[in-house]
């Protein structure tokens, strides 16, 4: 009504015509959804949905129901086992010991058949999914990992050392969203553990949930305090509501490795609403220019020339720039132009090729920007990163070596689904990590200048944070809490059983 500024009665005859439809569903919930603020508690409101999203929020609350309440357990050898002897073999195998909560981590993942572990970044919560991989293939438990990105299943593996995927590759995704397998056909698998899930929309939260098999284990690894999923939904803030009953640990103990980092010691100082240090740190910058045409000249001098000259970083493979909004000109959008012109110049002696206003060159950075199911062996998805390695003018085909370390080819007509990478947005860049990061901050993106976009860009740094751009727009970044409410009932799905 406000968006249209159209007459409330207008409205209200159109919803009705869209309810008798069935193009929405209307439904009498419990007030008090809203998040901080909410002024609707122990009221009745009205949740209007489009139909695939309440029956997706209706299904995935029954499935995570039936799993933990199932009568089967594939891990039942761990419901009688000694934890004093079983946590010292451990510490045998990794070499470290687990604090407390780490273990209420492990027990609660073995024991309990879904089960959340969240925690900010520093917390411990690698070294804990490392540990309960471990035990659970000590007792030869079929272990199946999965994460929403490809760079995020990739780091799972090589943290585990075991395979991981893409959830979207793990339950075979076909176009139109059909699953592989389902409740009909589900996964083979005692344990299925899924990190980086604050990324899980509802849908996809919903096909993965199908697929567990009675019995099973599922545990959902990530970080609240992140942007929630592109999707639908608020999946991992639902299940760790209050009175959720699914069970959860949070670590909350920082490591003293990590407490030495800059990285981790801001990004939870910016976590916790207090501005990050920027001076005398050894991991962690702030290049101050308050001019947003400057900012975005800087922030090319900054990963073309200074992090290389002075950390040996390749500009290419280690630096991301993420930014928070794609246009204006210190957006994704322009960056991606003026890095190419630096990193990856053209040159007489090196095929090119044009296409919408783009030039792909040897060397590029690119990322996947739709779901192509046909592409690769298994398909490559939106949001896939990749290198250009050979461009063929003869054959009018383009090779793009993935993160995944695929090659994959593309045809001249089909250059439409890719767009270049030296420069992503945050939202996009979610789930990935990267040696070195740059966050140009400027006030024309006050609008996106939120402190969980601010959070998720500096986390996803592995080892260097390097910010460029307005003190002043940084402050705000800090101080603004998402007034983005995202309405779900799942929280109360899980409750009312």
């Amino acid at each position: 009504m406000k968006l249209l500024a159209v007459d409330i009665g207008l409205v209200i005859e159109c919803l009705a015509e869209l309810i008798a439809e069935e193009g929405v569903v209307r439904e009498e919930l419990p007030g008090g959804h809203g998040g901080p603020g909410d002024d609707t508690v122990g009221e009745r409101v009205a949740a209007v949905y489009l139909v695939p999203f309440h029956r997706a929020e209706i299904s995935l609350a029954g499935q995570l129901l039936r799993l933990l309440r199932s009568s089967e357990d594939r891990l039942g050898a761990f419901g009688g086992v000694d934890w004093t002897k079983a946590l010292a073999w451990l510490r045998g195998q990794t070499g470290a010991d687990l604090a407390p909560e780490q273990e209420q981590s492990v027990r609660l993942a073995l024991t309990q058949r879904v089960a959340v572990l969240t925690g900010g970044p520093g917390c411990g919560k690698s070294f804990t999914v490392r540990s309960i991989v471990t035990l659970a293939r000590a007792r030869n438990a079929k272990v199946v990992l999965a994460a929403p990105t490809g760079r995020a299943a990739k780091r799972l593996a090589e943290l585990t050392g075991c395979e991981a995927s893409t959830v979207h590759r793990l339950l075979e995704l076909k176009p139109g969203g059909d699953a592989a397998y389902d409740r009909d056909r589900p996964l083979d698998a005692d344990l299925v553990v899924v990190d980086e899930a604050s990324m899980l929309d509802l849908l996809l939260a919903n096909k993965l949930a199908k697929a567990v098999p009675p019995g099973a284990h599922l545990l959902l690894v990530g970080d609240v305090d992140q942007l929630p999923s592109v999707g639908a939904g608020e999946v991992l803030r639902d299940l760790l509501a209050a009175d959720s009953p699914i069970p959860a640990v949070r670590l909350t103990r920082i490591f003293r490795q990590a407490a030495q980092s800059g990285v981790v010691t801001n990004a939870h100082r910016i976590n916790e609403g207090v501005p990050p240090i920027t001076d005398g740190l050894a991991d962690f910058f702030l290049f101050p220019e308050e001019d947003t045409e400057a900012t975005a000249g800087l922030t090319v001098d900054v990963v073309a020339r200074r992090i290389p000259a002075r950390f040996g970083l390749d500009p290419r493979r280690d630096v991301q720039v993420l930014a928070p909004m794609h246009r204006g000109p210190a957006g994704a959008g322009n960056l991606n132009v003026l890095l190419q012109a630096a990193v990856t110049p053209s040159r007489p002696d090196t095929p090119e090729r044009r296409f919408g206003g783009r030039t792909f060159r040897v060397g590029d950075k690119v990322t996947q920007i739709r779901n192509n199911y046909d592409k690769g062996a298994n398909g490559v998805f939106n949001g896939t990163v990749g290198v250009v390695t050979a461009l063929n003018p003869e054959e009018q085909r383009l090779t793009v070596l993935t993160d995944e370390d695929e090659e994959v080819p593309y045809d001249f007509d089909e250059l439409d689904e890719l767009a270049h990478a030296y420069a992503v947005t945050i939202h996009r860049s979610q789930g990935s990590e990267y040696p070195c990061v740059v966050i140009p901050v400027t006030t024309s993106a006050w609008m996106m200048l939120q402190r969980n976009l601010l959070y998720t860009a500096v986390t996803r740094a592995k080892k260097i944070v390097v910010l460029v751009g307005s003190r002043r727009a940084l402050g705000q970044a800090v101080r603004a809490v998402s007034a983005g409410r995202r309405h779900t009932a799942l929280d109360h799905r899980l409750r009312s059983g």
